[in-house]
């Protein structure tokens, strides 16, 4: 039986075992839990974040008179560049956030559900927990309430607290820290998107790449998907609720 095929808890024990083949942080100094917001605490498979995807070609397609082809096209080449659409939106044609950010984010979150193993498996890790999302604050609030998570954590880092700054960028990470006193070599990290965890990493943060689940549909670019053997990954698992149970088995005394 290879890893792919293992059962889900042992699949996650597995990703979590450390890298020999190169230095690999760990979690035992870890004092704040950070995690980003979609495709991260819910699987990729529920593919929520295709509603907020077509609207958000539906806005460009309006905002610009194009076919939703053409919009879809600008989309995905604005999110490869400037870490959202919304960014390379306001940066490349003046776009006013406000009414963007509203439209987009207002989905059906009925496909989440509560997810109680998550809920104590978050509630077991030692110290702060955090949000850090380049979605707003109410998109954060609506998906926790949906897993019934949200007591868990501490507070939401949103665009709005990023000054519409988007992930990867490092000044998103530098007010991040300075806003909720964060060491960074004392936290992790928990992330779907691979490029996301560099500039964390280069910091000093313990770094954790969320995958989907086996072989599950989901709706995501090829580059969104790569990334797992690079050097500023230090974990992989595709089994979040499992990973952390994995981890605190781990640090629990003999």
């Amino acid at each position: 039986m290879n890893e792919r095929q293992m059962p889900a808890p042992a699949q996650a024990e597995v990703e979590a075992q450390k890298d020999t083949r190169r230095a690999v942080r760990g979690f035992a100094a870890i004092e704040t839990w950070v995690f980003d917001l979609d495709n991260t605490l819910y699987p990729h498979h529920v593919n929520l974040w295709q509603q907020v995807d077509v609207r958000i070609r539906d806005y460009i397609a309006n905002f610009l008179k194009l076919t939703h082809d053409e919009a879809f096209r600008l989309q995905k080449e604005l999110y490869r560049r400037y870490g959202t659409s919304l960014r390379g939106l306001m940066e490349e044609h003046g776009l006013d956030p406000d009414e963007f950010l509203e439209m987009v984010h207002n989905i059906d979150y009925s496909p989440l559900t509560p997810d109680p193993a998550l809920g104590a498996a978050i509630a077991q890790l030692p110290g702060r927990k955090l949000i850090l999302t380049n979605g707003t604050r109410a998109h954060a609030e609506a998906v926790m309430q949906r897993l019934e998570i949200r007591s868990g954590f501490e507070d939401i880092f949103d665009i709005a607290a990023a000054e519409l700054e988007p992930k990867p960028r490092a000044i998103v990470y530098d007010r991040f820290f300075a806003r909720h006193n964060v060491d960074p070599a004392k936290a992790a990290i928990f992330e779907d998107l691979s490029r996301n965890l560099e500039v964390p990493h280069a910091g000093g943060m313990t770094t954790v790449l969320v995958v989907p689940a086996g072989t599950r549909e989901v709706f995501r670019e090829d580059w969104e998907l790569s990334g797992r053997d690079e050097p500023h990954v230090d974990h992989v698992t595709d089994d979040l609720t499992g990973f952390l149970r994995a981890i605190m088995a781990r640090q629990r005394p003999e």
